[in-house]
Order: structure tokens, then sequence, then C-alpha cells
């Protein structure tokens, strides 16, 4: 389930509803999914798409996407510092960033300018729509694996345009996890 943290307020959200709530107040759907079908233990990309295509064919009408494709980033996948280099400065899209969590954890912050930066740790089952042009970055977790589905509206995909502004670098990509929220509620 996706915690949301707002450090300038030393604030940390963890109910779905409170989550689900706040974010849609920033124009960010959340939702939890299940598989309709069972997924075998380490899946190839073809049967996660099938075990959500019933979700993935709604999310497709509901919001004009065209195409979707699995990501699966493992510590050891080639290249993976420059790879998330990319994607740890503000950016944005000119269209959503979709992305339906399979396995392992990972951070969104957003800038959404007229409130304070706030982070949402996601992890399997969530389901993050970033809208068109909000500023955000992304980082994994310390175990710095993850595998999403990712849905497009152009079936080239999208395009980061950085905004160099800086922001990104007075935040940590710090996940959260269980632990994180058990201690920040049992602190006076």
């Amino acid at each position: 389930m996706a915690i949301v943290r707002i450090p300038d307020q030393n604030r940390t959200l963890s109910g779905q509803a409170e989550v689900t709530d706040f974010l849609a107040g920033h124009g960010i759907d959340y939702e939890r999914w299940s598989p309709e079908v069972e997924v075998a233990a380490d899946p190839q990309a073809d049967a996660i798409l099938v075990a959500y295509a019933p979700q993935i064919d709604a999310l497709k009408a509901r919001g004009g996407y065209v195409t979707a494709d699995v990501i699966d980033v493992k510590p050891d996948t080639p290249n993976l510092d420059a790879m998330l280099a990319k994607f740890s400065v503000e950016h944005w899209h000119d269209e959503d960033e979709v992305r339906f969590i399979v396995e392992g954890r990972g951070l969104f912050h957003v800038n959404p300018g007229s409130s304070p930066v706030f982070a949402v740790e996601v992890e399997a089952g969530d389901l993050l729509r970033v809208p068109r042009g909000t500023r955000h970055w992304f980082d994994l977790c310390a175990e710095r694996r993850i595998r999403a589905i990712r849905l497009f509206q152009d079936p080239a995909g999208w395009t980061p345009h950085y905004t160099a502004s800086g922001v990104d670098e007075a935040f940590q990509p710090v996940c959260f996890g269980p632990s994180y929220v058990s201690n920040t509620k049992t602190r006076s």
C-alpha cells in the first residue's frame, strides 16, 4: 500500500482512503489492483499483462492509453545507475506517467508548485497515474528492484522534459516502508 510523506510538514499518510484522497487533491490517481488470474512466481511479461488484462483494458478506455508493457529492473540490470539518473531529477512529460507495480518498491517525488513537495512510496499492487505536465522524479528503494506495467498514450512512449530547477537535490531518495510508518506512529 502506498505511503505519502510530506517532509516540509513532517506528515506521513498511510491509510488507503487518506492516500487516495490526498493524491486526488493533486490530480494523481491511485488504486490498488489484484490479478484476475493467478500469476506464477517470476512470471514473464506476457503472463503479467494477461493476469491484469481486465484492469489494463479498463484503464486504456478511461485514459486513452494505446499500449502497455512491463519494465523489469533489478540490481544487476546493465547500466542501472545511468538509467536511474534519467529519472531521479525533476522532469515532466507530455503525457501521463502510469505505473502499476507488480514487484518491488519505488519512490515518486512530486512538486505540485502550489504546495510542498511530497513523496509517494509505491509497492506491489499500487497503481499510480501522474498527469502530464506534473513535475516529478523517481528513485528506487534500497533493494533496487521494481517490475511495473507501464501504459502509454503514444506508442513511442514518453520523453522527459527536465526542469533544471534543482528542487530534487534537496530531497533524499529514502523509502519509508512499513518500519518507517511504525516508527513515526510511536514517536511523541
